[in-house]
């Protein structure tokens, strides 16, 4: 769009998609995380009660991760109407 437009969009643009993406890799650890302890506490034949709190955490971050496209899809869409010739 920014070349469609011959300049730069703003930047809160530029600063949502930095923001997903950061959203984008705490899901990945958070699910890296999760897989980690899940396999080690298979392993030592612990309770299950302990694997909820992984999966909290990363449904936590599944929501943030959520907030976060709703906001870059917003952000495309004006990003889309600022570059639409008038």
């Amino acid at each position: 769009m920014e070349r469609l437009r011959s300049s730069p969009l703003h930047t809160n643009i530029s600063t949502a998609f930095d923001k997903h993406l950061e959203v984008i890799q705490l899901v990945q650890s958070r699910r890296k995380d999760e897989i980690v302890n899940a396999s080690s506490r298979q392993k030592q034949g612990a309770p299950r009660g302990q694997n909820d709190r992984d999966v909290l955490i990363l449904a936590l971050a599944i929501r943030e991760l959520t907030v976060m496209t709703r906001r870059v899809r917003t952000t495309l869409w004006c990003a889309l109407q600022l570059t639409l010739p008038r």
